[in-house]
């Protein structure tokens, strides 16, 4: 098992619309193509905004190949793009990060994150 870790960055102008789109589409896409979403944070870092989210995967092969499938889903694709016309760009920067375990991690509790 291997996590997860993006970082994106929100505008306060229009993160209502960001939380939605998340919330109501990306999330029901992504569950269609195995995505294990084990949490989803907001915080501020100085005058940033962020959304976090941490994702759970038997490997990164099934990481790599799901994340393709949802970036060439045309649902996504319809909503990503009527959403931007309406409200503006939704996410700035975005950070990527795999986790994978050391050998003395403790195990993961997933109830703890919830």
């Amino acid at each position: 098992m291997i996590h997860q870790l993006r970082i994106y960055e929100i505008f306060e102008h229009n993160k209502a619309a960001f939380h939605d789109r998340f919330r109501d589409h990306a999330a029901r896409i992504m569950r269609s193509y195995g995505f294990d979403i084990i949490a989803t944070w907001e915080g501020k870092t100085g005058h940033r905004t962020e959304f976090v989210y941490l994702l759970a995967w038997p490997n990164e092969q099934t990481m790599h190949r799901a994340w393709a499938q949802f970036r060439a889903d045309e649902d996504w694709s319809k909503v990503k793009r009527l959403t931007n016309a309406q409200h503006g760009d939704l996410v700035g920067v975005i950070e990527d990060r795999v986790l994978i375990p050391t050998n003395y991690s403790p195990s993961i509790d997933h109830s703890r994150l919830d």
